[in-house]
């Protein structure tokens, strides 16, 4: 059996709903859904797809980092949105991200996310061999 590995960012959600940022388990690792929240826990660049799913990118990185783990393991990556209509502005970052490493992906449009301020919300699943 795998032994686990997990990483928290901190945020007071995390103990109070009971979840962890990333968890490695053995050549996978999966991260939650992961929002656009700025360093005080406030919704990140309100309005601006582009930046939030940036903003959601930096977050899965780092918690990638604490677990030795590079964007490039990554194979799949989810993207809830509120407005599909700005898939472009949310794909433009995504595309920055992965680069030459492209992994599959979805995007679906949710009725809303926990704050009305955000639109967009990202988890991603990585394997490391």
């Amino acid at each position: 059996m795998a032994a686990f590995e997990r990483v928290y960012s901190g945020a007071p959600w995390e103990a109070k709903i009971g979840y962890c940022r990333a968890l490695r388990a053995g050549d996978h690792v999966f991260v939650t859904g992961t929002a656009p929240v700025d360093e005080q826990g406030r919704t990140f660049a309100p309005g601006d797809g582009y930046q939030q799913a940036r903003r959601c990118f930096e977050i899965i990185q780092r918690s990638l980092k604490q677990l030795d783990v590079e964007m490039r393991h990554i194979v799949r990556t989810r993207m809830f949105v509120t407005d599909i209509r700005r898939w472009e502005e949310f794909g433009r970052a995504h595309r920055e991200f992965f680069g030459e490493h492209p992994p599959c992906t979805t995007m679906v449009e949710v009725k809303s996310l926990i704050d009305p301020e955000m639109l967009i919300e990202i988890e991603v699943d990585a394997v490391c061999t």
